[in-house]
């Protein structure tokens, strides 16, 4: 008894070891919940809950299985129930059978990057729907890739190309709608590739001919064209199913290796290799509604694996031996819809057990289902070139149709240029009214109108005044004639000045130096549009003047904006310990940052056409009475030659070539980084700036360049999150910057991390 009590003393402490060490990190745990909400919280979910549960040690079932390995998720598989096709999809969410408008897959992706030690990852019939982004990538440990039976579309993202860990990608019953990848032979340990039924079209990529690890190649289902390579170099490979495409070259070389085949449903021609005869581990081959042509190759059924053998449907012609040995194994022969002639082997019948087709032919035998001897006579076999001649008067014919066409088009336009110049600039007011439908979705009037598609009904802006239009006098009486001692500041913009209305409301009176290129009906259209943005953490535009100077209807001397007056200072004025009054801790300025990254999501993508390039600084960040954050002087660069890309004018690293759509990107990073160092980085974006950034990698470097108010109040583990968000968006490759959904993502789950750390509970 008492060596019994020893052991389990001695084992007691080893127990809590082992439980210990398979604990789930905290921040794994928040990305999973996160992963949660994303997906909308399914039934599949429901057991996932915030109340201190380890997740890992959940019991997997047939939809959700998890894996954990060293405090981390390694495995993450989960089937849903959504429905997989629709007749048509042409990107929205979809009502019962998609994640709702508000599902995100950047930010889903953004998410899931945060499991850097993913190995296996499936998510199968969720309704997730969108572009696949390039920044799957990040998930650089996984090996097992599925994301079957969604609604996703594009194109197959390149980046994957960089994953080469990567054994199995599977993205079946999806709408992929580019041109398949030519990059697989980067992906140098593949074994499973499959992209079966999607809309890829274009030739079969080439590269697949060097990935020799492959041994599943699926790429049915789409619209591959053009010539088949040889793939004998595939000398691993199983299976191959190239089905339900528009291929039409001859039959390739097939590796000997291979086990099932199916090619049926193509323009495939010629005829069968002599090679497959020495496909000796064959078992399935299906080549079925073709145009191959020549006779059947008796060694071919002779095959001592196969079992199942579909040539029908094709021009195949002759007789076969009577006396054929079939493949002991040979279940099932479908020859029928050919031109064969002859009799039948008898080893077709003497089996009772074996399923052999072959009505449709010019067989000898089965007269009720067989055509005449005559109609399966040998035809020379150049069906691809008889019709030469007729196609070259088809194509002058059509050659004559466009000619005349192309006349007549160009007429129109010389007759439109001559007569209705003058109405042109009004009509295309933005570049992005001009895009053509079938690339955007949305017609010319939807665009030029800028409705908003789908963050509006949310916003909660519906206490917030409607735009009208104000006439210089008021503004006078407001401003007392602009006089000086009204003047808020002189920006790149023009005067601000504060203002009192009639009614005895505070305004803010932006002056703009119009641009001359603008009429003043083309103006007054681009400010209902400007007038439309409305969102709780933009300042309100509350109305605009604009003043001819008397001139005729073409002429614009200034515009004047009036916006609510926002009376608690600036961002930047907040962030150094130097200022006199309250200065912002950690929490607080994520606060801030996070709505203003709300207000910038919202001008790209809350409204078509976006709005971007809205000149960012920490100095436009204005803070109301109750410490609300609400951005200005945005969306100006549609009225105004104003414009400045990160980068230029002393504003940025001289030697940086800022992408126009990513501006606001880098400007933002800026504004990060001025929240964590001060405010002197907004007069010196430089070299300098960034080797301080750079150093806040290590406990050393923090203590040195961080702002002694933000190391006072933060955890290491945000403030890490925060640097890195930072590093990316004023990374020098336009391509590497993130989106603002996953800056948005990184900013709130910095705050939980905070939150977790002042052992406060995030909501």
């Amino acid at each position: 008894m008492g060596y019994c009590s020893l052991f389990l003393l001695l084992c007691f402490p080893w127990s809590f070891l082992i439980t210990g060490t398979y604990q789930l990190q905290s921040s794994q745990t928040q990305v999973l919940l996160q992963l949660r909400k994303h997906l909308e919280y399914p039934a599949q979910l429901e057991f996932w809950n915030n109340h201190g549960m380890d997740l890992c040690y959940l019991s997997p079932s047939t939809q959700v299985n998890m894996t954990c390995q060293d405090n981390v998720v390694t495995e993450l598989r989960m089937t849903g129930d959504k429905p997989v096709k629709v007749n048509s999809f042409v990107g929205f969410a979809i009502t019962n059978k998609t994640l709702s408008g508000n599902f995100s897959m950047d930010s889903f992706v953004a998410t899931l990057a945060r499991l850097t030690s993913l190995r296996v990852l499936s998510l199968v019939s969720l309704g997730i729907w969108g572009p696949l982004p390039d920044k799957i990538h990040r998930l650089s440990s996984l090996e097992y890739l599925d994301l079957s039976s969604n609604y996703l579309f594009g194109s197959v993202p390149p980046k994957i190309s960089t994953m080469v860990k990567l054994q199995t990608l599977k993205l079946d019953d999806n709408f992929f709608n580019d041109t398949v990848p030519d990059w697989f032979d980067s992906l140098s340990n593949l074994t499973i590739l499959s992209l079966r039924n999607n809309q890829l079209k274009g030739p079969f990529p080439s590269s697949i001919q060097r990935v020799t690890t492959l041994t599943d190649l699926i790429l049915s289902g789409n619209d591959l064209s053009g010539k088949l390579p040889n793939l004998d170099r595939l000398s691993k490979l199983n299976m191959l199913d190239l089905s339900e495409n528009s291929l039409d070259s001859d039959l390739p070389s097939l590796p000997k290796g291979l086990v099932m085949a199916f090619l049926s449903n193509n323009s495939l021609s010629g005829e069968i290799p002599r090679q497959y005869s020495q496909l000796s581990q064959l078992q399935h081959l299906d080549m079925s509604f073709n145009e191959l042509s020549g006779k059947i190759t008796a060694s071919l059924l002779s095959l001592p694996s196969i079992s199942y053998l579909n040539l029908a449907s094709n021009m195949l012609s002759g007789s076969l031996p009577e006396r054929l040995t079939c493949g002991s194994k040979l279940q099932f022969v479908d020859v029928s819809n050919n031109r064969l002639t002859g009799g039948l082997p008898n080893c077709f019948t003497e089996s009772g057990y074996r399923v052999v087709k072959f009505g449709g032919n010019c067989l000898s035998v089965d007269f009720h289902h067989q055509h005449a001897k005559s109609s399966c006579m040998d035809v020379p076999v150049k069906r691809k070139h008889s019709g030469g001649k007729n196609m070259g008067v088809l194509v002058g014919v059509l050659a004559g149709i466009f000619f005349f066409i192309v006349l007549l088009a160009f007429g129109l336009v010389m007759v439109r240029k001559r007569y209705f110049s003058r109405g042109i600039p009004e009509q295309h007011l933005l570049h992005k009214a001009e895009q053509d439908k079938s690339v955007t979705g949305f017609s010319s009037e939807i665009l030029s109108s800028a409705r908003f598609v789908s963050e509006a009904a949310k916003l909660g802006i519906q206490g917030l005044p409607a735009c009208r239009s104000f006439t210089l006098e008021e503004l006078k009486e407001a401003t007392n004639n602009f006089n000086n001692s009204s003047i808020l500041g002189d920006g790149s913009y023009g005067k601000l000045y504060k203002g009192i209305l009639e009614n005895g409301t505070q305004v803010a009176i932006r002056c703009v130096p119009s641009s001359k290129k603008y009429s003043m009906r083309n103006l007054k259209l681009r400010m209902d549009l400007l007038a439309k943005l409305r969102h709780p953490h933009l300042v309100c535009l509350l109305g605009h003047c604009i003043d001819g100077g008397g001139q005729d209807d073409y002429r614009v001397n200034k515009v004047f904006l009036v916006y609510e007056y926002v009376s608690n200072g600036n961002f930047s004025a907040y962030l150094s310990e130097d200022r006199p009054g309250k200065v912002l801790n950690w929490s607080e300025r994520l606060a801030v940052l996070i709505s203003v990254a709300k207000a910038i999501h919202f001008l790209h993508t809350g409204v078509i056409p976006g709005f971007f390039n809205n000149r960012l600084k920490a100095n436009n960040i204005l803070l109301n009475e109750h410490g609300i954050a609400k951005l200005s002087d945005y969306g100006l660069s549609i009225i105004s030659e104003a414009a400045g890309n990160c980068g230029e004018n002393g504003e940025g690293p001289k030697s940086w070539q800022m992408a126009r759509l990513e501006d606001d990107v880098c400007s933002f990073g800026f504004i990060l980084l001025e929240s964590l160092v001060g405010p002197s980085v907004s007069s010196r974006r430089d070299k300098l700036a960034l080797d301080e950034l750079a150093s806040c990698n290590s406990q050393e470097g923090r203590q040195k360049s961080l702002n002694p108010i933000v190391l006072a109040t933060s955890s290491q583990e945000s403030l890490s999150v925060v640097i890195t968000i930072t590093n990316k968006c004023i990374c020098s490759e336009s391509w590497n910057r993130p989106s603002f959904e996953d800056i948005l993502w990184n900013l709130q789950y910095a705050v939980q991390v905070q939150a977790t750390a002042d052992g406060e509970q995030f909501r």
